[in-house]
């Protein structure tokens, strides 16, 4: 296998297919990374950025709108991303949010070829409570964790970078090495890089030697 076959370029990614249950995912071979992200948190925009497709994800004036786990298709065989579904929205019903969370525990509780979550939080509102449920689901399952701060934009520079400091501060004293952090902007473009180098760590192991200490925006 060439050395270009075992680059992922995330612009090849393309929908697979969506599911409701653990049963309909795809077979549980190859290496996925899964995106998890409160409702209205820039989940969706920022797979698209990730992707350099802004219609790949499903992006809605309503959040919580998607309720499936979508898989999408790298270009190398087996690795693929994950969108799960957003929670946290007020107008979406509570039995609606539980079969949601039951499904979504399934998930990251049996899927063998799950290599990392991405939490997906605005810098402005960081730690609610879903993304301390995920912490701790990473924490007891020992699953690598990378903590995306969208909207970055929205914060000077200082703040922005006083706010992912703390956090890595607060999340390293529980999950050690297994997390790291970043800020993002969709909008601007800022951190893509980062976030990829990252799920290369992931998805390809063996070919990528991460700094994981070197997550700050320039």
């Amino acid at each position: 296998m060439s050395s270009d076959q075992r680059i992922v370029h995330y612009n090849s990614a393309r929908f697979n297919k969506s599911a409701a249950k653990l049963h309909q995912c795809p077979e549980d071979i190859g290496a996925e990374v899964a995106f998890a992200g409160r409702s209205n948190a820039g989940k969706s925009s920022a797979i698209n950025t990730l992707t350099n497709n802004g219609k790949l994800a499903r992006t809605s004036k309503t959040p919580g709108r998607t309720q499936l786990i979508n898989f999408f298709d790298l270009n190398l065989e087996g690795v693929r991303l994950v969108d799960l579904p957003g929670y946290g929205y007020a107008k979406v019903p509570v039995e609606m949010k539980v079969h949601w969370q039951k499904h979504l525990g399934e998930y990251l509780e049996k899927r063998q070829c799950l290599q990392g979550v991405v939490l997906v939080m605005d810098i402005r509102h960081p730690m609610k409570e879903f993304d301390q449920m995920m912490v701790e689901w990473c924490e007891n399952s020992q699953m690598p964790l990378h903590v995306l701060l969208t909207k970055a934009d929205k914060l000077k520079k200082g703040p922005a970078q006083s706010t992912m400091l703390k956090l890595r501060k607060e999340l390293q004293a529980v999950l050690g090495d297994l997390v790291t952090v970043q800020t993002f902007s969709a909008l601007k473009k800022q951190g893509v890089d980062q976030l990829r180098n990252r799920l290369d760590h992931w998805l390809l192991p063996e070919e990528t030697d991460f700094e994981s200490e070197v997550i700050t925006e320039e």
